[in-house]
């Protein structure tokens, strides 16, 4: 299985589940909550192996947290970092980036 079938396959999962969120929730403030505790975890599950690296992969992958974003009553208008800062989130290619970089630490160090 190639990168882009996986995270497709990935995307695919994840917007599953924010749609079932959206469904099931009528009060979207816990949206974040909901986000980070169901639709994060199939995002970032093994990333350090299968990190994409071409553009549409990771642009693809990101659009899932944009989604989200959106579902968040008072912050549809603004644009995508800065509904990041308002949620407290960090972008998907960022925590992607940190997390390769704590895996090299941790595998140097020890």
């Amino acid at each position: 299985m190639n990168v882009t079938a996986h995270v497709t396959n990935v995307v695919n999962k994840a917007n599953q589940i924010l749609g079932l969120i959206r469904r099931l929730f009528t009060c979207m403030d816990l949206s974040l909550m909901q986000y980070t505790a169901l639709v994060r975890p199939h995002l970032e599950y093994g990333n350090v192996v299968w990190h994409p690296f071409l553009k549409k992969d990771i642009e693809l992958l990101e659009s899932v947290q944009r989604r989200a974003s959106k579902m968040t009553p008072g912050l549809k208008h603004l644009f995508y970092e800065d509904r990041l800062k308002a949620m407290d989130l960090l972008s998907l290619l960022y925590r992607r980036l940190r997390g390769d970089a704590i895996e090299t630490y941790t595998g140097w160090a020890s």
